[in-house]
């Protein structure tokens, strides 16, 4: 390791991830040359993954507020309440780098990481779920990343104790060379009881908790900051390696210290590690931080300051504690077999001062280490619009019940139960809605009040046109918690892209955050946490504009929340919402016709309110048995998911005569719903829809064991069934 006055060259700065000009920033900001240490808390504080330099003058136009919106975005996580004196704790983080190099520990970790960020509010985490992204099933690496990735999700949250609850996987050729890990996390907390990372007073002992430091993760951010290239596996050394145990101990811990009044400010040591926490925590109260790396639990010798700051050690927390509560503090930390040590204190100087052997390693300006790193309104360029493709100029290749089979086998469209089940979606007792519907239901307590899961994001919207796949990321999200009875409330983001240096991929960016501005303002659905994770591209190749959302909603009693599944046979299903057979970027037209062109579908967010609401109601009411939102592969997707769920058939009407065929059960139209009512009510419904606005249709009626449709073979339910379920254990055996 170089010492400390090692000179600084240029070379060595970009080793560092900082360009020249940020270099003559740091220069002028503190009038001399930084040592070693200096430079890599600089390159820790101002890479991408931590100031968002590249991105926050865009993330400004997010709504932010709503009456029930606690805290916004600026926290370690997003709060929000729910009523009876409780909020719900919530954010998504990206671990997507990590994940490629070293899958398992990646993924783990990025659990981990997301875990804390809730608890560290004061919340008991309830609820994970994640989106996950992945090459082509043909490419080399895609079936080693999925294993791992989905056993370190597994491993962790198993281990910790909470239930992954719901999540999305997808897979395109886009992904080889970049997957994406985003993990979402959702805890419970007294509305009054919320801690914040803000430190205050003067004098105030900093304690760090947890886990011992140790070399790994170091410049885990500055990696998470850049783009893949050749040399990809070299950077294995910056994985973090979690342990689940210790952090079950580190929540139980903390929530502990914190019931007993113990905490002034609390920060988990997330990216960047003791770097990031510490002068977050003094810059956000105002005040100075001296740390003395002399008195940091390390579990490796001879650990040099420059590594005790870099390091991302997994399980730690940093906190400014009240002087007359250090003993019992203490003392609740030891019991539960946690290192606790006084490291440091605030001061009134404004410095961020770092001691290591008796010497000064480190004496920089707190505030202005965030406050000054670089913001760039990095030029950018829209995407040409694509055209409307259609539907009469499509030629169906094949015909409409093999079309469904080929469909339901894909590896978009495929059950996701082989991932699922590895995970434990139970632990804790109050998983409702269990993985493989439109939104999770996990109970709030003991009930009957109930909180509604869910990610959504469709790439290759974002990808055709990024405004308009911003805001239908953010309408699924809202759709998805409305089927099953939920109020949605707001929302998390993590989003995704490729080098905003490129103008087209910032163009990405751009069009995706105002879409979801646009969608967020129409829904009454704000942002309240987030992360942005740009730079996945390898050899300059970049992913899918990925914006994943995150949702939370709120039902009032869980009994009354749908599923998709039909319930009984004889029952009237009804189509909610316009059909006009839209197969541009559908994926029928990608996986049946071989195409991946064409406008996506427009939102229309007037219709998506007005067609949930009324659906919503249908559902509180106890007039829909079942609900389902329309998204990927259409209405006879959609109806084949609801038949496989329940083991009964349908017998379908016949498509319109002004739509094609394949366009009426594949398009991709947006703000539709299928509800199935007792067939007695099934007039009086649509008139009540009629009246409100919104359209209504006949479509079927359960019964039986197959799909029959008018024309084409009948589809029995067992034959779907298997196709649905077979491709992805298949492929992860090796059989295809």
């Amino acid at each position: 390791m170089l010492p400390n006055d090692t000179p600084i060259t240029p070379e060595l700065v970009a080793e560092h991830g900082l360009k020249a000009d940020e270099y003559e920033r740091i220069l002028k900001l503190i009038g001399r040359a930084p040592t070693l240490t200096e430079l890599g808390i600089f390159s820790a504080m101002w890479n991408e993954h931590c100031s968002y330099k590249s991105s926050k003058v865009h993330l400004r136009g997010l709504p932010t507020k709503a009456p029930w919106v606690i805290q916004g975005p600026g926290e370690n996580a997003g709060v929000i309440d729910i009523g009876d004196g409780l909020a719900c704790v919530f954010k998504m983080e990206s671990h997507n780098h990590p994940s490629y190099i070293e899958p398992y520990q990646g993924a783990a970790t990025g659990v981990g990481g997301i875990l804390r960020d809730v608890f560290t509010m004061g919340a008991r985490p309830v609820a994970c779920l994640n989106a996950l992204s992945f090459g082509a099933p043909g490419h080399p690496k895609t079936r080693h990343l999925v294993g791992g990735v989905v056993a370190g999700i597994g491993g962790y949250g198993n281990s910790f104790g909470v239930p992954t609850v719901a999540g999305s996987v997808r897979f395109h050729a886009r992904y080889d060379g970049n997957c994406l890990v985003n993990a979402m996390a959702v805890g419970l907390a007294h509305k009054d009881q919320i801690f914040y990372a803000a430190a205050s007073g003067v004098g105030m002992p900093i304690v760090y908790l947890g886990s011992k430091t140790g070399r790994d993760g170091i410049h885990g951010a500055s990696m998470a900051s850049a783009e893949f290239g050749e040399d990809s596996e070299e950077k294995r050394p910056t994985v973090q390696v979690g342990d689940p145990f210790s952090e079950k101990l580190l929540l139980e811990a903390c929530l502990e210290i914190m019931a007993k009044g113990c905490v002034i400010a609390i920060q988990d040591m997330g990216a960047a590690g003791l770097t990031s926490s510490a002068t977050e925590m003094g810059a956000k109260g105002d005040l100075g931080v001296t740390l003395d790396l002399d008195k940091v639990p390390c579990r490796e010798e001879g650990m040099t300051a420059y590594e005790m700051m870099l390091s991302e050690s997994q399980e730690r927390m940093l906190m400014v504690l009240k002087p007359e509560k250090e003993k019992e503090a203490e003392a609740i930390f030891r019991k539960w077999g946690l290192d606790f040590a006084i490291v440091g204190e605030t001061t009134p100087t404004k410095r961020f001062i770092v001691k290591h052997g008796g010497q000064v390693m480190a004496d920089l300006p707190i505030k202005e280490l965030g406050s000054q790193a670089p913001e760039y309104k990095r030029p950018f360029v829209s995407a040409a619009k694509l055209p409307v493709i259609e539907a009469e100029d499509v030629t169906a290749p094949k015909g409409t019940a093999e079309a469904l089979e080929i469909l339901l086998a894909t590896p978009d469209l495929c059950s996701k139960r082989w991932v699922w089940e590895q995970y434990d979606h139970v632990i804790g007792g109050n998983t409702v809605q269990r993985p493989g519907g439109d939104a999770a239901v996990v109970r709030v307590e003991e009930g009957p009040k109930a909180l509604a899961l869910t990610t959504d994001v469709t790439p290759r919207y974002c990808e055709a046109d990024p405004f308009e796949g911003g805001k239908q990321a953010v309408a699924e999200c809202w759709r998805n918690i409305t089927a099953v009875g939920a109020t949605p409330l707001a929302i998390t983001d993590n989003l995704n892209f490729g080098n905003p240096e490129r103008p087209e991929i910032m163009g990405q960016f751009v069009g995706c955050v105002r879409g979801i501005a646009e969608a967020c303002k129409a829904l009454d659905f704000p942002v309240v946490s987030g992360n942005v994770s740009l730079y996945n591209e390898t050899n300059g190749k970049a992913i899918l504009p990925t914006p994943s959302i995150g949702g939370v909603g709120l039902i009032a009693d869980f009994t009354r929340s749908a599923s998709i599944a039909f319930k009984r046979e004889g029952e009237a299903i009804l189509l909610v919402g316009e059909t006009t057979g839209w197969l541009g970027q559908s994926m029928y037209l990608r996986d049946i016709c071989g195409r991946e062109d064409g406008a996506p579908p427009p939102v229309d967010l007037t219709e998506e309110r007005e067609n949930g609401d009324f659906v919503r109601a249908l559902i509180l009411d106890g007039t829909a048995t079942a609900a389902h939102d329309l998204s990927d592969g259409g209405l006879l997707v959609a109806l084949a998911e609801m038949a496989i769920a329940s083991g009964i058939g349908a017998t379908l009407t016949a498509a319109p005569t002004d739509i094609p065929e394949h366009a009426f059960w594949f398009g991709e139209d947006q703000a539709r719903y299928l509800v199935t009512v007792p067939a007695a009510k099934a007039d009086a419904v649509i008139a009540r829809a009629r009246e409100t606005g919104v359209l209504a249709a006949h479509v079927g009626v359960t019964g039986g064991d197959a799909l029959l449709i008018e024309g084409e073979r009948p589809l029995p339910v067992a034959r779907l069934r298997h196709q649905f379920e077979h491709w992805l254990p298949a492929y992860m055996a090796g059989e295809l």
